[in-house]
């Protein structure tokens, strides 16, 4: 199984289950932003729109620079892959259950008939 530090689970979850900040990773996952381009789409101030951005950055998700004036973020998607894959070690324990009661179901349904 993948392993990822419980932290940084609990981080990258968290900073997931907020649909503002999903939004702000779809445009990132278009190219590089800056904070107030993220949360322009919400009508929302620079400083709402860097809360949001700091929770992504505590999950690992994004990195910001400061180029002048401007704060830059950029996706960075290696630990989102990270939380796929641990993910994806229960989509195959589901499967197989699944797949053991479809079988059990249709073994039910044949002695029926």
């Amino acid at each position: 199984m993948v392993e990822l530090d419980d932290e940084r689970l609990d981080a990258v979850f968290h900073a997931l289950a907020d649909s503002t900040r999903r939004t702000m990773l779809q445009l990132l996952a278009q190219g590089e932003c800056s904070v107030g381009e993220l949360g322009a789409p919400f009508r929302m101030s620079f400083a709402g729109a860097s809360k949001h951005v700091k929770a992504l950055e505590r999950a690992g998700l994004v990195s910001r620079t400061v180029q002048g004036r401007a704060h830059v973020c950029r996706l960075e998607p290696a630990v989102l892959a990270s939380a796929n894959a641990w993910l994806r070690h229960y989509e195959g324990f589901w499967n197989n259950h699944l797949d053991a009661l479809e079988k059990e179901l249709r073994r039910e349904a044949s002695r029926g008939k």
